[in-house]
């Protein structure tokens, strides 16, 4: 048994460090000893683990006097490492003196961010300190890791008051090996999380979605045997139907391991040999599947066994691929029917805090009749991901490379890449996700040429299965609005966003706008739409109405219908979501308005509009 158990009174606890690090994830005066980061973890949900989710204890350090001293120098990088909020200290003799004590501290749940849940939060950007602690009973023949689902932005991680490492990137998991670090009984995690915004990040300083901080996706110990499967890849092989390939990686103390995969329901089991690096890669027939589709979204379990451990999934077989101005699902022409949505719920305010707020935003999805979502525009959570495997929506995966970020920054690269990688090394076993994007609405330059086109390389050479693409934009010349990007054609998709009716033309006259596309290839409507508040009525050429957005929509299908390789598109948005981009005191309020489901939950016009739409669309492609 995994005996651990959380300690009365204690709030939960985040950590952790992605498997490969950025230069640009090393804060200033970062001290050399500073751990490396460990691999991330397949399926850290289906170990045996301890949840740390809960309440935890907070400070907020605005000025970072916890972790600077008042010459500016990091306590951390001190020959005795002390002073900083990380020790969880109390005075222990008269005279001691310490300016800080989390028992005292209020609480904030986790996962969650810190804007939505204390009023002089909601727009705070810094530091908050974060503690959880917990009792434990390590055992001499396991390994233990400690994994965070994700910390916005930076995380600096230490536990029983020894630093870990650091992380940055604010949507995707990272963990640290804390093997021979737990004491029996208790122990402590904290936490210095940071959400500022900085001009050589992913994302840069300005975007249009409210920048949550703390850590907002769970946190977890796991127990790991000492040597254990670390990584695996289990779907169906690029252009063969019938055969599945399988990766495996073993770590740990005895990485050479017999290891075998079984899918009972299908009768296939099959065994190879790891390297003596823990590597083993193989294929086997597979004649009997049935194919996950939206119509049939059939999950597998599927067990993988190496040595003494053994690790369970449920995963779907699909293959995707395009063939001129067609996209294929199991080799079958299909139309995306899809929608954009952020990882907010409207109703409560925050990020999305469990799986029925996912459940919520996924199921109105489905009463649009769509079969596709576009997850915007960063790492949406591995349990969302799961839920469209379990719920038949096809997923279009993104990583934060918005708007003009540092295209010559080589760690601001490196930085992308790494959020990318983990973002594929995570979700590479879902069915679902059929899109890697590497970004949204970047303007072409030479730079940014070089740098997305080294971002489509890279995710070709993670997962060469799936279809690549990003957000392009458009420029208009006369009544042409003209698609032609460099970048696509590195790109499997002619994607693109637009706003006729919205940011330019007016409603009549964006009907006597074609679309010039200069590429053979399919076309996917990445984002347009309208503003609407939630029950303002009026006719139809009144902006801000629900009418007027109905009516943009209305035009929208007259238009993009015209264009002959139309194979999809993701309306922006779902639903309303908070930014502090949008501050018209009436209409906005700090809300962009261009959901189709307003803050109260409430369906405006266009909703039944997109969904008749999509009915018509299902018939066509039968």
């Amino acid at each position: 048994m995994f005996v651990l158990s959380r300690m009365l009174g204690a709030a939960a606890c985040a950590l952790a460090l992605s498997w490969q690090a950025p230069a640009a994830a090393q804060a200033p005066a970062q001290p050399a000893a500073t751990p490396a980061p460990a691999p991330l973890l397949q399926n850290a949900y289906g170990r045996q683990h301890l949840s740390l989710n809960g309440r935890w204890n907070y400070i907020i350090d605005p000025y970072e006097m916890g972790y600077y001293d008042y010459r500016r120098q990091p306590f951390d990088a001190s020959p005795s490492g002390k002073g900083g909020f990380y020790e969880d200290l109390k005075p222990k003799n008269k005279g001691e003196w310490v300016e800080y004590d989390f028992d005292l501290a209020p609480t904030l749940n986790v996962p969650g961010d810190w804007n939505s849940q204390a009023e002089k939060l909601s727009l705070y950007e810094g530091t908050v300190w974060m503690r959880q602690v917990f009792q434990a009973e390590p055992k001499a023949d396991k390994r233990y890791v400690l994994y965070f689902g994700a910390v916005n932005y930076e995380a600096h991680v230490y536990l029983n008051g020894k630093k870990l490492g650091t992380h940055k990137g604010g949507f995707t998991p990272f963990q640290f090996d804390v093997g021979g670090k737990l004491n029996k009984g208790r122990n402590v995690v904290i936490v210095k999380a940071d959400n500022t915004r900085h001009q050589d990040e992913i994302p840069t300083v300005n975007t249009d979605w409210w920048n949550y901080g703390g850590i907002t996706r769970d946190v977890m110990l796991v127990e790991l045997p000492a040597t254990y499967i670390a990584d695996y890849k289990v779907q169906l092989a690029k252009g063969d139907p019938k055969r599945i390939d399988v990766a495996v990686r073993v770590d740990g103390a005895q990485p050479a391991q017999d290891v075998v995969v079984e899918i009972p329901e299908a009768g296939i089991k099959a065994s190879a040999r790891t390297d003596a690096g823990g590597r083993a890669a193989f294929s086997i027939p597979a004649r009997a599947l049935r194919y996950w589709s939206p119509e049939d979204p059939k999950l597998y379990r599927v067990r993988i066994a190496a040595g003494p451990d053994s690790v369970e999934d449920r995963i779907g077989f699909r293959t995707i691929e395009t063939r001129g101005k067609d996209i294929l699902l199991n080799g079958k022409s299909i139309f995306l029917r899809g929608i954009s949505l952020h990882d907010e719920n409207p109703l409560i305010p925050g990020r999305l805090r469990g799986e029925g707020d996912m459940r919520m935003m996924l199921q109105w999805a489905k009463e649009l009749n769509a079969n596709y979502v576009r997850l915007a525009h960063y790492p949406h959570s591995e349990r969302m991901v799961r839920l469209a495997d379990e719920m038949g929506l096809l997923v279009w995966a993104e990583v934060p490379v918005y708007w003009t970020i540092s295209w010559n920054n080589p760690d601001t690269y490196r930085n992308a890449s790494s959020q990318l990688t983990d973002l594929v090394v995570r979700d590479k076993n879902r069915a679902s996700v059929i899109v890697w994007s590497i970004g949204n609405e970047t303007p072409v330059s030479a730079p940014r040429n070089a740098f997305m086109g080294r971002l489509a390389d890279t995710v070709r050479g993670l997962d060469d299965t799936r279809l690549v693409a990003a957000a392009l934009e458009v420029h208009r010349e006369g009544k042409n609005v003209v698609v032609q990007d460099p970048l696509a054609d590195k790109l499997d998709l002619a994607s693109f966003n637009e706003y006729a009716g919205w940011y330019w033309s007016s409603t009549k006259d964006m009907l006597n706008y074609r679309f010039d596309i200069k590429y053979d290839k399919p076309v996917v409507i990445t984002e347009f739409g309208a503003d609407a508040l939630g029950g303002y009525h009026a006719d139809d050429e009144t902006r801000w109405s629900e009418e007027y957005q109905a009516l943009i929509y209305r035009n929208q299908f007259r238009m993009l219908t015209a264009i002959p390789g139309l194979r999809g598109m993701t309306p922006w948005v779902l639903a309303d979501f908070r930014s502090p981009r949008r501050q018209h005191p009436y209409f906005q309020d700090f809300w962009n308005r261009k959901g189709l489901v307003s803050e109260t939950g409430q369906k405006k016009k266009a909703f039944q509009v997109l969904k008749d739409f999509y009915d018509e669309m299902q018939k066509t492609y039968k």
